[in-house]
């Protein structure tokens, strides 16, 4: 018996549906990931392939060896199992086999899974069953107790401290910078900040670290880098002056503060259960650290949640989940201001490609949200906003989303300008109102996830005289599709 990441039996009437191709890309590692898992998407190099109604998809690939690789997906994970030697997480067999997948029932038609994979794929369902309802006691034995409450109060004192020497370490930093003057900043090169900033990950708080790099990379951003090098000093000497005085603030300030240094807290509160869209995923580097986020929407609760994931060097991290699906799954919210950061919890059933689009507003809503956010959040880069009907324009040397109304627009960050996600939002759109999910900030909006304005979709509803947003629409051919940026 197969058995769902709850410990629920999973029901083979409610069958996987396939992935598109893009999906299955957005989970790539790398790009040259991406690239060999393509060269693998055909059906010539597999062999005694197949797929269930459970989420399970496996198959045998030809290798340079006397052996075929022998490969398995979970797509209720995902996950990967593989008898490659690669140490990335999905290799390239799992995102050829999964792209075979996504071509067609005829290319990896549903049949009955071998032992090799049946074996670790209960194996691991199993385990997830286990750790999501707490490891049951074994051998007559009591389960271990929680660890010392009085050692992890110890530990966590003896960080505070090091953190606070960090703090004032580096308002003395600062001190020093604007009493030499901010335009000679840029004289005494990035070493002393990288030495700075490593300063701070030896005070383990590694919030502080990151913004000592960013401003380390000011100097060297173009005209006007001595406002913003201005600007990016005042945020950090209020948040070292925040965390100085710490003891002062409100709570979910404080939860703020902390987590804006770098303490991460641990989920609390009851799970929310939804139905998840999954809008977009993205990795950035961090020092020798890859951090993966993942955006979701709640269909029911409505409620935006980005969960956080991270990796070694030469690791990705091991959260994956495809651009566009919809997981009915828990969340359990953190603490800290706007409470979006969440942790994955159990999940029932299987992946569904479709979901309904999370509902938008207007560019001026967005700045106002954005705005809202600053209040409790003062080192907030951005917030997740939604755009309806909105159109990509140029604008000078860039573009901007401006809505359909003609009321307002939103520059597109700098950062999106170079990405191919541009051309595709462009694309999709064809000067006609699209819309687009994103990230608002100081910095402008960066777009990553869009959905065109399907009029079947929207006539369903239109029809009757009722707007298309405030209705479920289940219909894989209504729905519309999520078209990733990033």
């Amino acid at each position: 018996m197969l058995l769902s990441h709850g410990g629920e039996p999973l029901r083979t009437a409610d069958r996987a549906a396939r992935w598109t191709v893009e999906q299955v890309l957005a989970l790539a590692p790398d790009a040259s990931s991406r690239k060999a898992g393509s060269k693998l998407g055909s059906a010539g190099p597999w062999s005694g392939g197949g797929c269930d109604g459970s989420g399970a998809v496996w198959g045998l690939c030809r290798g340079s060896g006397s052996k075929p690789y022998q490969t398995v997906v979970d797509t209720t994970g995902p996950a990967y199992q593989c008898s490659c030697p690669s140490r990335k997480f999905p290799c390239k067999h799992a995102l050829g086999l999964l792209l075979v997948w996504a071509s067609g029932e005829s290319a990896l038609p549903a049949g009955e899974m071998p032992d090799w994979a049946g074996e670790w794929l209960t194996g691991r369902r199993r385990r997830a069953a286990d750790k999501g309802k707490g490891k049951p006691e074994t051998d007559g034995a009591p389960a271990a107790g929680p660890a010392d409450p009085e050692a992890a109060r110890r530990r966590a004192e003896r960080r505070a401290e090091r953190v606070t020497g960090g703090a004032q370490e580096l308002e003395q930093r600062l001190t020093d910078l604007l009493r030499g003057g901010l335009a000679a900043a840029d004289q005494s090169g990035y070493g002393l900040w990288e030495e700075t900033a490593a300063r701070m990950v030896d005070a383990q708080a590694p919030g502080l670290a990151a913004r000592v790099r960013e401003l380390g990379s000011i100097p060297a951003s173009g005209a006007g880098w001595p406002a913003r090098l201005l600007e990016e000093c005042a945020l950090l000497h209020l948040l070292d002056s925040a965390w100085l005085g710490i003891d002062r603030l409100p709570e979910p300030l404080a939860a703020t503060v902390r987590s804006r240094v770098g303490l991460t807290a641990p989920a609390e509160g009851p799970p929310v259960r939804d139905h998840w869209l999954v809008l977009a995923q993205y990795d950035t580097p961090d020092g020798k650290i890859v951090t993966r986020r993942i955006w979701l929407y709640g269909r029911d609760s409505g409620r935006t949640a980005l969960l956080l994931s991270f990796g070694a060097a030469g690791r990705s991290p091991g959260l994956a989940l495809p651009v566009g699906v919809t997981i009915d799954a828990e969340i359990t919210p953190c603490p800290g201001a706007g409470r979006l950061r969440a942790e994955l919890g159990r999940q029932f059933g299987v992946p569904s490609p479709t979901g309904t689009r999370p509902p938008g507003g207007t560019a001026a809503a967005a700045i106002g949200a954005y705005g809202d956010a600053l209040r409790d959040d003062p080192w907030l880069d951005a917030w997740p906003v939604t755009l309806r009907e909105v159109i990509p324009v140029p604008s000078g040397d860039g573009w901007q989303l401006a809505d359909a109304a003609g009321d307002a627009a939103l520059p597109i960050a700098p950062a999106a300008l170079s990405r191919p996600g541009l051309w595709k939002l462009v694309a999709l759109s064809g000067g006609s109102p699209v819309t687009v999910f994103g990230e608002c900030g100081h910095r402008g909006f960066d777009p990553l996830a869009a959905w065109s304005t399907d009029a079947d979709a929207d006539a369903g509803a239109g029809a009757c005289g009722v707007d298309a947003d405030s209705v479920e629409i289940s219909s894989v051919d209504t729905t519309p599709e999520t078209v990733p940026l990033i």
